[in-house]
C-alpha cells in the first residue's frame, strides 16, 4: 500500500514542503496538490535510490516509457491529467515554473505494469507566484479572413494530388514555436531515410527508443514543409502517432510570423489505393487532431488566445491522397502565441 506522509491541496506551502513516498512502479501517484499557474515547483529526493534512473537495456528500446530520454526507474512528474500533459524528468531535484494550473502526479520512469524494489523519498515545495498578466486582446495579432482564403485548404504531394486538410494556423516567432513544441514532448522528424538510418543507430547506442521516424514531404507554397513534428512516443510512432507539418506563410499578422499547419493522427496501416503499397491510416475525424495540437500548445502557458475561422471553400468530407475518406466541420483553428515584444502592425 502506498503511503503518503502528508496530503495537502494548498498552492503555497512552508519551506519544509510536503513529503511523499513514491513507489517505483509504472503508475502515477496522485499527490493531491493542485498547482496554480505561475507558481514555482521545487522537488528534491533523499535516500539511496538513483533518482536519475539506470541505463536502459536493449529490450527497453521496444517499450514505451513516460520520458523517453530519461533513465530506467528515474523519478518523473506530470502536471494535469489531459493527454497533452507531458511527463518530465525530476531526477535528484528540479525547480521549474508551472505554466498552467493542474494536479501534480509523481512516478517512476517505467512502462505501465512494471515495477522495481523500493520507494523514492520526495519533498515537494510549491512557492506561490503571480501568473502572467493578461494580454490586451486589441494588441494581439489577428489573421484576417482574406489571409485565410489566400491559402490552399489542402496540401498536395509531389504529383499534385490533394491530401491533408490545412486545419490550423500558429501566429508567433519560429524560435518560440520550436521551443514550445520541443518542451511539450514533440520531436522534429527526420526528413529522409538516410537521416532516419543514422538516427536509429544513435538511438540504439544511447539506449533510447527511436521516435524520429521519417515523414513524407507534402507541398504548400510550392515547397515541402519547413517542419515536421511528431509526439515523441516510442513504438506508437510506427503505426500510431500524432503528427503535423508546418509551412511559414508568405505574409504576417500584426508583424508576427504566420505558420500554416496540417495535422492528422495515424491510427494504423492501410493500403494505398493508387499503387497497393502499405501506408498509414489516419483517424477519419481530423478535427480531433486539430484540437489535440491546440491543447498541446495551450499546455505551454504561452498561448494568448485561440479562435476559429472557416475557409471560403471549406473541406468537410473528402479523401486523402492514398484514397482514405476523412471528414471535418470545416473550421480552421487559429492559435496566437503570447508576443515576446510588441511588433508594429503591417
Amino acid at each position: 500500500m502506498m503511503k503518503i506522509l502528508l496530503l495537502c491541496g494548498l498552492t503555497a506551502m512552508a519551506a519544509s514542503g510536503q513529503k511523499f513516498q513514491v513507489p517505483l512502479k509504472g503508475e502515477w501517484l496522485d499527490t493531491a496538490l493542485d498547482l496554480a499557474a505561475g507558481s514555482t515547483l521545487k522537488v528534491t529526493v533523499t535516500g539511496d535510490l538513483p533518482a536519475a534512473g539506470t541505463q536502459k537495456g536493449f529490450k527497453d528500446l521496444l517499450k514505451t516509457f513516460p520520458v523517453n530520454d530519461a533513465g530506467r526507474g528515474a523519478l518523473v512528474a506530470r502536471i494535469g491529467e489531459a493527454a497533452t500533459a507531458r511527463p518530465f524528468l525530476i531526477g535528484e531535484s528540479i525547480e521549474r515554473r508551472v505554466p498552467v494550473a493542474g494536479r501534480l502526479f509523481l512516478g517512476a520512469n517505467l512502462p505501465s505494469g512494471e515495477s522495481l524494489t523500493g520507494t523514492f523519498e520526495v519533498t515537494v515545495t510549491v512557492v506561490k507566484g503571480a501568473p502572467k498578466p493578461p494580454v490586451n486582446p486589441s494588441q494581439l495579432p489577428k489573421l484576417t479572413q482574406r489571409q485565410l482564403d489566400s491559402v490552399p485548404n489542402r496540401v498536395v504531394d509531389a504529383q499534385g494530388t490533394e491530401g491533408d486538410r490545412v486545419n490550423f494556423f500558429i501566429i508567433g516567432a519560429e524560435k518560440k514555436i520550436v521551443e514550445l513544441l520541443t518542451s511539450g514532448g514533440w520531436v522534429r522528424v527526420n526528413r529522409n531515410k538516410a537521416e532516419a538510418a543514422v538516427g536509429m543507430v544513435m538511438s540504439v547506442l544511447n539506449r533510447r527508443g527511436y521516435v524520429e521516424l521519417p515523414m513524407s514531404e507534402l507541398i504548400m507554397f510550392d515547397r515541402p514543409q519547413d517542419y515536421g513534428f511528431a509526439l515523441g512516443d516510442p513504438l506508437k510512432n510506427i503505426s500510431s502517432r500524432h503528427h503535423f507539418r508546418l509551412w511559414k506563410a508568405p505574409f504576417t499578422a500584426g508583424g508576427q510570423e504566420v505558420w500554416v499547419g496540417a495535422g492528422t493522427h495515424d491510427i494504423g496501416f492501410d493500403k494505398d489505393q493508387r499503387n497497393g503499397k502499405l501506408t498509414h491510416r489516419i483517424d477519419e475525424d481530423t478535427d480531433k487532431e486539430r484540437e489535440f495540437i491546440g491543447e498541446s500548445l495551450k499546455a505551454s502557458g504561452e498561448v494568448a488566445t485561440t479562435y476559429y475561422l472557416t475557409h471560403r471553400d471549406p473541406v468537410t468530407k473528402t479523401k486523402t491522397a492514398h484514397g482514405q475518406e476523412f471528414f471535418s466541420d470545416g473550421r480552421t483553428l487559429i492559435v496566437v502565441l503570447t508576443p515576446d515584444a510588441a511588433a508594429p502592425p503591417q
